[in-house]
């Protein structure tokens, strides 16, 4: 939910303003690494340091420019997958390298060198039906499955590694240049690209570690059609991009989102599925900070083995499809996946960063919510409803108002006097509740939550060591720091019975704002200067907040229950591996045609991400459906994993009885067989969580599909 409505109600019918976002060319490290251009990499392998180790193989590289040296290390994972690793063999500091999103360490198994000989490096593992080729120069890799190419490495030569600098002893701030004359204009465009301090709009983003980016290209042998990387709202089959639309993976909270955008929104999964008639395979890359993906599909000629005499040379043409990583910080963490069909890529995928959570069977009913159920007495009356018009519901969800003061955990004293009893009324008809709890807390010293938090230094730091404050819906508000596992443990406790006043064992959570959220902030979110526990900036960790958060709330409902029942946690932001914890939608979508037609490849993509568990608002977020219209989107929601009708505040009531009675009897009977499809639905969760199967899943052939 944003704007905040005393903010930008003005938008509520409007596009989404962009000037509020960053394009591609207002990004300093995508601009940096623009500069280099497809061709002869300036990387090579030293293969005279290669070392044979239990679990991978070791060896440096370096750039024939800068001379600074790369250390790469290559694993073979159980389970047909292959592990790049490049750092910098003596940084300045450590480099972030994501924890948690992961499962497990991966077992390995042991590769062999083949071949190393005459500027060629050639390893096998366990079968000798895998091979990699390794080129010194330019630094290249080959992924060989039975003789045939599957994927290669720096065929572009687009390798990019920003390594650590002390800072420029002349350092000065944008705002001293400008009173400085004597600057020259050789250090002018050296700002220009953004080294040590960017800006956009008012912010400045000022730069401890200068410029860390990283890049890597991937040449996808024979594919056409790749699929994956969301969140954006966009076809499911990946387009190709221009110099200035490359997909972005940031979280934003963007308010009627635009579709047919390649901008970040909610969430972020940094994994991609190439497809073609007899292959399937997948790149996984574990990177936390902002992340730009290109994308080029292309006709190429290939050499075609023929039995004709050697002068004569047969080729074909065939299709490839390049893809492009960069990321604003971290090191190149990527993982291979070798499939060979679609359903060994998803548990290729599980089995590194998790299946879905089975959810508990309640929440794959139907739920009802709104922005906002004013009072008791509306619950009482939206409950009752449902009953006198034969319409089966399980969930009944409160948003941001039900709080004293947008303090999360607490309760209107007015309107939510009796809280526990008014759950008692829903759990005599085995009903449940959601209430919205996000991750800013408001500044208020007799906010016992936020005065505890302060005193333990829980909150996200600004770059001069203070508390953090943006605006939120509380007004000022300080962000608790989830990557922090004290604090997490801390959070987790809030949810019990004993902590969370008023709350019952029927009450579950909903993580919204976890972007996060911050309306006066540089494109709605966190400073990314800002700094979190083990002194890392936010930039490293943005794309893991919300992922944080719901793990934390997730283990707080399980912990409440002694650990006997399942948790149900929404979120809005997620990341690889948010699957484990719960169920996300879509976001601030809005009442249009185009927005229902374009939750259907939205959803598949957040699916084939390994999220199951995943729906967008019925009827859309923002604005007032026609009633075709919101027909038609509780027929498609009944058959979409995560089924709930969600409404803005300005929009006018629309349960489903207030359409007339011809509409009331369509959406009953939509919703009826929602229920009827329970036990097949539930079946199909249960392979998801066993053995990796998308819940909403496309057919893969070989044809393209939109």
């Amino acid at each position: 939910m944003e704007p905040a409505k005393e903010e930008e109600s003005s938008v509520q019918d409007e596009a989404v303003d962009k000037s509020n976002f960053k394009n591609c060319n207002h990004i300093a490290f995508y601009r940096r690494q623009k500069l280099l251009h497809p061709g002869k990499s300036l990387y090579q392998a030293l293969l005279d340091s290669v070392t044979l180790c239990n679990d991978s193989v070791k060896l440096q590289i370096i750039n024939e420019e800068n001379k600074v040296p790369l250390l790469v290390e290559i694993y073979a994972i159980e389970g047909n997958i292959f592990r790049l690793k490049i750092n910098e063999v003596a940084p300045l500091k450590s480099r972030y390298e994501v924890p948690d999103v992961l499962i497990k360490e991966p077992t390995t198994q042991r590769l062999s060198i083949a071949q190393k000989e005459a500027g060629i490096l050639v390893l096998t593992c366990v079968g000798e039906d895998r091979k990699l080729h390794i080129t010194a120069n330019p630094f290249q890799i080959e992924l060989e499955s039975k003789g045939e190419t599957i994927l290669s490495v720096n065929t572009s030569g687009m390798l990019y590694f920003e390594h650590l600098q002390p800072p420029p002893q002349n350092s000065k701030t944008t705002a001293q240049k400008k009173e400085d004359t004597s600057i020259d204009s050789s250090q002018e465009n050296q700002e220009d690209l953004g080294l040590w301090q960017e800006e956009f709009g008012s912010f400045l983003d000022i730069k401890a570690n200068g410029p860390t980016s990283i890049g890597l290209d991937f040449s996808l042998h024979g594919c056409e059609h790749v699929y994956g990387i969301p969140e954006h709202a966009e076809t499911l089959l990946l387009k190709n991009t221009s110099d200035d639309d490359a997909y972005r993976l940031f979280n934003l909270d963007v308010y009627g989102h635009k579709i047919y955008d390649k901008m970040g929104i909610y969430g972020s999964v940094p994994f991609l599925l190439a497809h073609k008639p007899d292959r399937t395979s997948g790149i996984f890359w574990l990177n936390s900070s902002e992340t730009l993906v290109e994308i080029n599909t292309k006709a190429v000629m290939e050499h075609v083995p023929s039995r004709s005499p050697p002068d004569i040379t047969k080729r074909r043409v065939v299709p490839q499809t390049d893809v492009h990583w960069m990321s604003e910080s971290g090191i190149i963490d990527v993982f291979l996946l070798m499939g060979p069909t679609p359903f060994d890529i998803f548990k290729q995928y599980a089995q590194l960063t998790g299946t879905q959570a089975l959810p508990p069977l309640f929440s794959l009913g139907y739920h009802q919510c709104r922005w906002n159920y004013e009072d008791e007495q509306d619950i009482k009356a939206v409950d009752a409803g449902f009953d006198e018009h034969d319409i089966p519901y399980d969930v009944i969800w409160l948003d941001i108002e039900h709080t004293e003061g947008k303090m999360y955990f607490t309760w209107d004293k007015k309107k939510f006097q009796h809280p526990e009893r008014m759950q008692e009324l829903l759990k005599r008809k085995k009903r449940k509740l959601v209430v919205i709890i996000d991750p800013h807390i408001k500044v208020d010293p007799m906010y016992t939550l936020y005065s505890e938090a302060k005193k333990k230094g829980y909150f996200v730091k600004d770059r001069k060591g203070q508390d953090f404050e943006g605006i939120c819906w509380p007004g000022s508000s300080s962000y608790l720091d989830f990557t922090n596992p004290e604090v997490r443990e801390w959070y987790a406790d809030q949810f019990s019975f004993k902590s969370y006043k008023g709350s019952t064992d029927i009450l579950f959570v909903w993580n919204d704002m976890n972007e996060p959220s911050v309306f006066k902030g540089a494109e709605l979110t966190m400073q990314r200067d800002a700094v979190h526990h083990g002194n890392w900036e936010h930039r490293e960790v943005h794309n893991l907040y919300g992922f944080y958060q719901q793990m934390a709330t997730a283990e707080g409902l399980i912990k409440r229950s002694g650990g006997q029942n399942r948790p149900f946690v929404l979120t809005r932001s997620f990341f690889a591996g948010s699957q484990k914890y719960g169920a996300v939608w879509t976001g601030d979508n809005v009442a249009e045609w185009s927005y229902l037609k374009i939750s259907i490849p939205m959803l598949l993509t957040i699916s084939i991400a390994g999220i199951s568990f995943c729906g967008a608002d019925v009827g859309g977020f923002i604005g007032d459906p026609e009633p075709e219209l919101l027909v038609r989107w509780y027929q498609a929601g009944a058959y979409q994993p995560f089924f709930r009708g969600h409404a803005n505040i300005e929009s006018k009531r629309r349960e489903p009885w207030l359409f007339g009675d011809e509409n009331t009897q369509i959406i009953r009977e939509a919703i009826r067989e929602r229920y009827t499809l329970l036990p097949y639905l539930y079946s199909l969760f249960y392979r998801a969580h066993t053995t990796a199967e998308p819940v909403m899943r496309k057919r893969f052939t070989g044809a393209s599909s939109h």
